[in-house]
């Protein structure tokens, strides 16, 4: 299953969504927005804008590590707005019979929605607001 929302993504809801009886492992990563990043300077926040067919994308990403690993189900959401620190920005999840399929699915998940194309981010510093 794969979601973009403008909402917060609540952490406690998305488990009831991909757990199931036959996954031993459930794998989440949430990536968060940071208060520094390489630049040195604070981030007060980061704009995330969705450009051209983003759903499409992520369904392309969920197919691949559903046909690398042996997984019960695998959900990713990305979310688009202006997010200030602490908030959270994406979500992998993978659950899978066995712990390593999950991680390494969930490892390989990550790497990819840090490369979306369909994703433009513009980072806000404290001293440009």
């Amino acid at each position: 299953m794969v979601k973009l929302v403008d909402t917060p993504i609540e952490p406690a809801a998305v488990y009831d969504s991909i757990c199931s009886s036959f996954s031993g492992s459930v794998v989440f990563h949430f990536a968060v927005v940071k208060q520094q990043s390489g630049s040195g300077k604070a981030t007060t926040c980061i704009e995330y804008q969705a450009h051209g067919d983003c759903q499409r994308e992520l369904e392309g990403i969920a197919g691949e590590l559903e046909s690398r690993w042996k997984l019960e189900d695998v959900l990713l959401i990305r979310r688009t707005g202006c997010l200030v620190v602490g908030d959270i920005i994406s979500l992998v999840a993978a659950s899978s019979p066995n712990s390593e399929d999950a991680f390494e699915a969930c490892r390989h998940g990550i790497s990819r929605m840090k490369k979306m194309a369909t994703i433009h981010k513009t980072e806000r510093y404290a001293d440009l607001i």
